[in-house]
């Protein structure tokens, strides 16, 4: 009986960690657009390692269940099951967030700082880095695809579901969207 109940635990043991193995080639193919470790180095494409776990995984699912409009990663996440969405976001969630800090003008990030004062540092921080726990770290995101992330809450035909953003996103003209994340973008740690 000691054997089989040791065997048991063994199999159970070896169950975990194959699952848990599991999630690396699923990931690979995230790695593809994210980069290794969810460090991006395309400009419309987002870092993903280092964010909440809790955050990936409802960003994730509101892709999969149509909460959320995209071009691409509602077709990619609607395949994945409930598990997989929460093994990936685990996976990304361990690494360290890497900013990628880019620079801009001086006056465009005055411009940014402003509106980030008023409109952005309750949810996101004062420099993107210190978060709401419901909000993604975005200093050193980059530029291009926050800029792209802010057009859609602007556009009516997008389907984004935090009503905070969007009221914020559609007080302000899209140059001073734009100014916000290039602030983001300039900010290191």
């Amino acid at each position: 009986m000691h054997k089989l109940l040791l065997a048991l635990a063994m199999l159970g043991l070896t169950g975990q960690a194959a699952a848990a193995a599991d999630i690396e080639p699923l990931a690979m193919t995230c790695n593809a657009c994210h980069g290794v470790r969810g460090v991006s180095a395309g400009e419309t494409i987002p870092s993903i390692g280092g964010l909440p776990k809790t955050y990936l995984q409802t960003v994730m699912r509101q892709w999969k269940y149509d909460e959320r409009s995209s071009i691409t990663m509602g077709r990619l996440v609607k395949g994945l099951s409930d598990d997989e969405i929460n093994a990936l976001a685990a996976y990304y969630a361990k690494f360290p967030w890497v900013p990628v800090p880019q620079p801009a003008p001086a006056a465009k990030l005055a411009k940014g700082r402003a509106v980030v004062a008023a409109d952005c540092a309750d949810c996101h921080g004062p420099r993107g880095g210190d978060p709401d726990i419901d909000a993604p770290k975005i200093n050193g995101q980059w530029a291009k695809y926050m800029e792209l992330e802010l057009e859609k809450y602007r556009d009516k035909d997008f389907t984004m579901p935090h009503r905070k953003m969007k009221k914020a996103v559609r007080a302000r003209t899209p140059a001073e969207a734009a100014a916000a994340a290039r602030y983001f973008a300039a900010q290191g740690r």
